[in-house]
Protein backbone atom coordinates (compact mmCIF):
# COMPACT_ATOMS: atom_id res chain seq x y z
CA UNK A 1 0.00 0.00 0.00
CA UNK A 2 1.57 3.38 -0.96
CA UNK A 3 -1.38 5.04 1.45
CA UNK A 4 0.56 6.45 4.64
CA UNK A 5 -2.18 6.05 7.00
CA UNK A 6 -3.07 2.75 5.82
CA UNK A 7 -1.68 0.76 8.91
CA UNK A 8 -2.88 3.22 10.74
CA UNK A 9 -6.03 2.78 10.13
CA UNK A 10 -6.16 -0.95 10.29
CA UNK A 11 -5.29 -0.64 14.04
CA UNK A 12 -8.20 -1.00 16.52
CA UNK A 13 -8.51 0.11 20.03
CA UNK A 14 -10.70 -2.35 21.88
CA UNK A 15 -11.41 -2.63 25.88
CA UNK A 16 -10.62 -5.81 27.64
CA UNK A 17 -11.82 -5.87 30.97
CA UNK A 18 -12.15 -1.85 31.00
CA UNK A 19 -8.43 -1.46 30.02
CA UNK A 20 -8.05 -0.45 26.78
CA UNK A 21 -5.63 -2.25 24.21
CA UNK A 22 -3.74 -1.00 20.78
CA UNK A 23 -4.07 -4.22 18.17
CA UNK A 24 -1.83 -3.88 15.21
CA UNK A 25 -1.89 -5.96 12.27
CA UNK A 26 1.32 -8.12 11.94
CA UNK A 27 3.34 -7.75 8.73
CA UNK A 28 5.57 -10.16 7.80
CA UNK A 29 8.05 -7.66 6.18
CA UNK A 30 8.96 -6.73 9.86
CA UNK A 31 11.15 -10.15 9.56
CA UNK A 32 13.65 -7.29 7.90
CA UNK A 33 13.68 -4.93 10.69
CA UNK A 34 11.10 -2.42 11.63
CA UNK A 35 13.30 1.01 11.37
CA UNK A 36 13.22 3.44 13.97
CA UNK A 37 13.74 7.01 12.48
CA UNK A 38 14.65 9.86 14.57
CA UNK A 39 13.46 13.36 14.07
CA UNK A 40 14.07 17.14 15.05
CA UNK A 41 12.08 19.45 14.39
CA UNK A 42 10.65 17.84 11.70
CA UNK A 43 14.07 16.71 10.29
CA UNK A 44 15.12 12.74 10.19
CA UNK A 45 18.28 12.70 11.72
CA UNK A 46 19.14 9.20 12.68
CA UNK A 47 17.91 5.72 11.47
CA UNK A 48 18.21 2.38 13.21
CA UNK A 49 16.90 -0.86 12.08
CA UNK A 50 15.35 -2.79 14.66
CA UNK A 51 15.95 -6.83 13.76
CA UNK A 52 13.46 -9.42 15.82
CA UNK A 53 15.43 -11.78 17.33
CA UNK A 54 15.15 -15.90 17.03
CA UNK A 55 11.85 -17.09 17.77
CA UNK A 56 10.26 -13.50 18.14
CA UNK A 57 7.96 -10.95 15.89
CA UNK A 58 8.64 -8.01 18.23
CA UNK A 59 11.64 -6.10 17.06
CA UNK A 60 11.54 -3.86 20.15
CA UNK A 61 15.47 -3.52 21.50
CA UNK A 62 13.46 -4.10 25.26
CA UNK A 63 12.36 -7.55 23.95
CA UNK A 64 15.63 -8.48 22.35
CA UNK A 65 15.89 -6.71 19.05
CA UNK A 66 18.60 -6.30 17.24
CA UNK A 67 19.62 -2.91 16.28
CA UNK A 68 21.76 -2.07 13.24
CA UNK A 69 22.56 1.56 11.65
CA UNK A 70 20.60 1.83 8.49
CA UNK A 71 20.06 4.51 5.75
CA UNK A 72 16.76 6.00 4.75
CA UNK A 73 15.39 4.78 1.75
CA UNK A 74 13.61 7.42 -0.51
CA UNK A 75 10.35 6.16 0.86
CA UNK A 76 11.68 6.63 4.45
CA UNK A 77 12.13 10.35 3.11
CA UNK A 78 8.95 10.63 1.55
CA UNK A 79 7.38 9.74 5.07
CA UNK A 80 9.30 11.96 6.60
CA UNK A 81 8.66 14.76 4.21
CA UNK A 82 4.52 14.44 4.40
CA UNK A 83 4.78 14.42 8.06
CA UNK A 84 7.08 17.02 8.83
CA UNK A 85 5.25 20.07 8.54
CA UNK A 86 2.33 18.49 11.02
CA UNK A 87 4.92 17.16 13.47
CA UNK A 88 6.13 21.06 13.75
CA UNK A 89 2.09 22.52 13.46
CA UNK A 90 1.67 20.08 16.89
CA UNK A 91 5.07 21.15 18.46
CA UNK A 92 6.40 17.47 18.43
CA UNK A 93 10.40 19.23 18.19
CA UNK A 94 11.40 15.41 19.39
CA UNK A 95 10.27 11.97 17.62
CA UNK A 96 10.86 8.72 16.76
CA UNK A 97 8.71 7.07 13.77
CA UNK A 98 8.30 3.37 13.15
CA UNK A 99 8.66 2.14 9.69
CA UNK A 100 8.14 -1.64 8.67
CA UNK A 101 8.32 -2.36 4.68
CA UNK A 102 6.86 0.90 3.12
CA UNK A 103 4.65 1.59 5.49
CA UNK A 104 4.52 4.00 8.50
CA UNK A 105 3.20 1.94 11.77
CA UNK A 106 3.88 4.40 14.94
CA UNK A 107 4.94 7.93 15.62
CA UNK A 108 6.59 7.84 19.07
CA UNK A 109 6.28 11.37 20.87
CA UNK A 110 6.97 11.13 24.85
CA UNK A 111 10.07 8.42 24.72
CA UNK A 112 11.57 7.66 21.18
CA UNK A 113 14.33 5.20 22.05
CA UNK A 114 17.31 4.28 19.68
CA UNK A 115 19.37 7.67 20.39
CA UNK A 116 22.02 6.22 22.57
CA UNK A 117 22.15 2.59 19.98
CA UNK A 118 22.65 4.97 16.88
CA UNK A 119 25.35 7.09 18.61
CA UNK A 120 26.99 3.11 19.66
CA UNK A 121 27.04 2.14 16.44
CA UNK A 122 28.85 4.93 14.91
CA UNK A 123 26.10 6.83 13.89
CA UNK A 124 25.30 11.13 14.54
CA UNK A 125 25.21 12.18 18.48
CA UNK A 126 21.33 12.90 17.79
CA UNK A 127 21.62 14.03 21.79
CA UNK A 128 24.43 16.54 21.19
CA UNK A 129 22.22 17.75 17.83
CA UNK A 130 18.71 17.99 20.35
CA UNK A 131 20.51 20.52 22.26
CA UNK A 132 22.36 22.64 19.93
CA UNK A 133 19.07 23.06 17.81
CA UNK A 134 17.30 23.90 21.13
CA UNK A 135 20.34 26.20 21.34
CA UNK A 136 19.81 27.86 18.29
Amino acid sequence: HRDLHYPLRRQRQMCIRDRPIMAQEYLPIVKKGDKRIILINGEPVGCLNRIPAEGEFRSNLGVGGLPELSELSSRDIEICQRISKTLIDYDLYFVGIDVIGDLLTEINVTCPTGVRQIKELGGPDIAKLFWDNINS
